[in-house]
């Protein structure tokens, strides 16, 4: 069986993936989405560009005849050729296994190998920006097969990163250990009569061709890595406890959980409440002490009553950054602020405003479009214009981007700080209010999870971030403007949801126990 450095990289992020990718019924694979056809065509574009920088000699095989492959660069490695491109090599490691290795590029260098005068290093060339744990164990992958080729030990490898202007050099002193280990490690999955256990770890699995097929097992088992703020280092501390249903984790006391590694005093109630809220398939509230009128504190911190539907928390929110939360809820106009991002790019092409004028009963849309990417200082400007015309009107967003952006923006066309900083003082992150104020019987806090709990759908149903950025792309590339469309469409819906979540949470929390949403500056 051949081990290849594409299995390790994937073993890296899942242990499930390499044993699916070698005895998975290929028939419940998914087609590559979108995104991860662009990924690919950028990885391509990025290799070639690189590429371009050398002058290299390529060996010549049969498609997949490694043997071949292999007898074609011992060729120009025997020659003493400066630079070789997908050099393969094939070596035994054990009687049932054999490791391949194909480096994007091979360099001559100083030394003494069983060629002659010369050694040569492994060059790996990564689409990432930064030196990976994946990407440096790989580049040892290379350099351990390289070494047996040659007879003789090498001390690094390379990896060239995108934005890099030089290589990034790999200590195989430190990762070629590491690598050894994930090797072992990868083999023993192999070996084993079934696929590891699920997890679901959205953000890994979204560009996995298996996600669905081990989605589905996920829910058919009501797994735990289904429920937000199972990470898995949580979940093998769970697993130790013999805690690993929704209905163990709800009965669990947070005491219990909270000096282990993964927990503390606020993780391990918060995460007993969400258990509690799936399991009871309604919303839950978190309470913190100084927010609460009235009411005990136990010497833990916290107190957990299912009847009174909330969990009391240390205290976490700074009091001071409390700021006319009632009058925000009041204000006549609000305006709900989402962002769409090339990040390739590094570009903001559309910025989206939808001004929602509660006395005249009026929600207007406002599209700010960069349709190419210098037009982003014009819908800059065009932000700061609309936003200003309603200077008492709080700004609801979901999540921390919008915010972060509007300062980056700032400092990059140089809007005055005494401008832009009342625009700041306004925002009000929803997705933090949410997470400090309920719990919810979802399985993740995106945006799109908990609209779609309250019953809010996007018009283009398939439509969301990751492929925004390739449709965007697509539109560079072919001026097709229906495109731009459904981007707006999604865009607008995204703030719509914003509206929609933060109506349901200051309605659900304020009916309770009248704590408001704050302004979090």
């Amino acid at each position: 069986m051949l081990i290849n450095a594409e299995l390790l990289l994937q073993y890296q992020r899942c242990k499930r993936r390499p044993f699916l990718d070698t005895y998975g019924d290929r028939s419940l694979r998914l087609t590559a989405n979108d995104l991860l056809l662009k990924l690919q065509q950028d990885k391509i574009a990025h290799q070639t560009a690189v590429l371009t920088q050398f002058t290299y000699q390529q060996p010549t095989y049969p498609h997949r005849d490694w043997i071949s492959g292999m007898a074609a660069t011992f060729e120009l490695m025997q020659q003493g050729v400066d630079c070789i491109h997908r050099g393969v090599f094939l070596v035994n490691y054990s009687e049932k296994y054999k490791l391949l290795s194909c480096p994007d590029l091979l360099l001559k260098q100083p030394g003494k190998s069983c060629f002659g005068d010369w050694i040569y290093v492994p060059v790996n060339i990564e689409l990432g920006k930064r030196p990976k744990q994946e990407y440096q164990v790989v580049a040892a992958f290379h350099a351990h097969v390289l070494a047996m080729v040659q007879q003789i030990e090498l001390e690094n490898a390379w990896l060239i990163l995108r934005g890099r202007e030089v290589g990034y050099s790999v200590d195989l002193l430190k990762w070629m250990p590491q690598m050894q280990q994930f090797l072992e490690e990868c083999i023993h999955t192999l070996e084993a009569e079934q696929a590891p256990e699920v997890f679901i770890s959205r953000q890994k699995c979204s560009l996995c061709p298996w996600y669905d097929s081990c989605y589905e097992i996920a829910q058919s088992q009501q797994h735990l890595s289904l429920l937000p703020g199972v990470t898995p280092v949580r979940y093998s501390q769970l697993q130790a406890l013999e805690i690993t249903t929704v209905e163990s984790l709800a009965k669990t006391s947070p005491s219990l959980l909270k000096n282990l590694p993964g927990f503390d005093s606020e993780v391990a109630p918060k995460l007993v409440l969400q258990a509690q809220a799936v399991l009871e398939n309604r919303p839950l509230r978190l309470i913190y002490p100084s927010l609460k009128d009235g009411g005990e504190q136990t010497t833990n911190g916290y107190h957990n009553s299912c009847s009174d539907n909330l969990l009391i928390l240390p205290q976490k929110i700074n009091q001071a950054s409390i700021h006319n939360h009632m009058s925000q809820h009041t204000s006549p106009i609000e305006l709900y602020f989402d962002i769409e991002a090339q990040p390739e790019l590094e570009l903001n092409y559309l910025l989206g405003v939808l001004v929602v004028d509660k006395q005249a009963n009026t929600e207007t849309f406002y599209s700010m479009l960069a349709q190419r990417p210098e037009e982003e200082e014009i819908i800059w400007q065009q932000f700061l214009d609309l936003v200003w015309q309603y200077p008492a009107a709080p700004i609801y967003h979901f999540c921390v981007y919008e915010f972060d952006t509007v300062k980056r923006l700032a400092k990059l066309y140089r809007t005055p700080y005494t401008f832009v900083q009342p625009i700041l003082s306004r925002f009000v992150d929803v997705y933090e209010q949410l997470t400090q104020s309920v719990a919810l019987p979802v399985e993740s806090y995106a945006l799109k999870a908990i609209a779609r709990w309250l019953g809010f759908e996007w018009r283009d149903s398939e439509a969301n971030g990751a492929k925004c950025i390739y449709w965007y792309d697509q539109w560079l590339k072919t001026g097709d403007r229906n495109l731009l469309e459904i981007i707006q469409r999604y865009n607008e819906d995204d703030c719509r949801a914003t509206y929609r979540v933060k109506n349901w949470l200051f309605n659900f929390v304020n009916s309770q126990t009248h704590l408001h949403i704050n302004v979090i500056k």
